[in-house]
């Protein structure tokens, strides 16, 4: 029996690999070649100033990161930063904020409903810094402060619905805002903090005025970690998530967000981004290698990623934010160890990359 050629054709693309707005190009070689132009340090205080997010809102650039004098770990000292530059060229600090008795880390922005918000996700402190044994991911909450023109700013506000998320990255599609939320599944407790890894989920929390949050969906049932995810026009939402010291995967659904297409995407990445340059995917993380761990960003075709740029970076490092300029051009920020002061010591500082798509 002969099969009609469109019912062959309906196979085929039933069966293909599934991405959305898939690029014509899929070979490595035919993607275009990134020059990263400039790199350098845009600020540090001599704190330890990580965990970066980038923006642009009313004709501005706006960067966002944490700082803490008393370093990468968990501390009631920690608060966010936000800078602000005309051009990204010079910056200049606008706001300042903390949460008492809290960490504050991982600040991401949001343009929704006329504002721009700053998410952040706390660890519970009280008075003085836990140790790692005593973090309790039951005890997270998520708080936001907004500005309309990006000088006067809210004070932070706790989230509700937020109470044992760890929140991170955000995103806005429909007139609704969307968070990830790290939580340990039906917040159980567990003795020791490697049992509460595989009982971890990353879900997807869904909010009509960025305040009052509610469970959408997850993007994954277990090994839940950071999680950064945009949104296709037609609702299908895409996300690169970090999932412990396992390879990150690629998360993919649709509405109404309960069914989940999971793949491998074949190497740890560290704080990953998810972006837009033009039409093709940008994903940007921490990533091992033989010389040390590195700022590196991929394009991401077809559910593969392709390495396209190794920013200066080492030790601890990475969690990077993209604003296109244009089709050709864009810059990152990103954070690193790789430098130090007149005395020797090891700097954690900010800095800003301008990368161009060759000819």
């Amino acid at each position: 029996m002969r099969i009609p050629v469109f019912v062959l054709a309906l196979c085929y693309v039933a069966l293909s690999p599934w991405f959305p707005s898939r690029p014509a190009v899929a070979e490595e070689d035919s993607l275009p070649k990134v020059k990263t132009v400039s790199v350098r340090r845009v600020f540090h205080n001599g704190e330890h100033n990580a965990f970066t997010d980038l923006t642009r809102y009313g004709g501005n650039f706006y960067l966002t990161f944490r700082s803490c004098p008393d370093g990468h770990p968990v501390h009631p000292t920690a608060s966010v930063i936000v800078l602000r530059s005309p051009d990204g060229q010079d910056w200049t600090q606008v706001h300042r904020f903390s949460v008492p008795k809290r960490d504050t880390r991982d600040p991401h922005f949001l343009t929704f409903q006329g504002k721009l918000f700053v998410y952040t996700g706390t660890w519970y402190c009280g008075d003085s810094s836990p140790r790692p044994e005593d973090y309790d991911m039951n005890r997270h909450l998520g708080y936001a402060l907004w500005s309309e023109d990006g000088e006067s700013w809210s004070e932070p506000a706790m989230l509700e619905g937020t109470y044992g998320h760890y929140i991170w990255r955000a995103a806005e599609h429909g007139g609704k805002a969307y968070l990830c939320g790290r939580r340990v599944r039906e917040l159980q407790e567990t003795e020791d903090r490697s049992a509460r890894f595989p009982l971890t989920e990353s879900a997807l929390l869904e909010s009509e005025d960025g305040l009052i949050w509610r469970f959408k969906g997850l993007f994954q049932e277990e090994y839940g970690d950071e999680t950064a995810f945009l949104f296709e026009d037609d609702g299908e939402v895409v996300a690169v998530a970090r999932s412990g010291s396992k390879n990150a995967q690629l998360c993919v659904s649709s509405p109404p967000y309960q069914a989940w297409e999971r793949s491998d995407l074949g190497r740890y990445i560290g704080g990953p981004m998810l972006a837009k340059w033009g039409e093709r995917y940008v994903v940007g993380g921490r990533h091992s290698t033989p010389e040390g761990p590195r700022t590196t960003l991929y394009w991401l075709v077809d559910g593969e990623l392709s390495p396209f740029a190794e920013l200066p970076s080492d030790g601890d490092n990475s969690y990077t934010g993209l604003v296109a300029l244009s089709p050709k051009k864009a810059l990152v920020s990103y954070y690193s160890s790789h430098e130090k002061d007149a005395d020797g010591k090891v700097l954690t500082a900010i800095y800003l990359a301008e990368l161009e798509i060759m000819p």
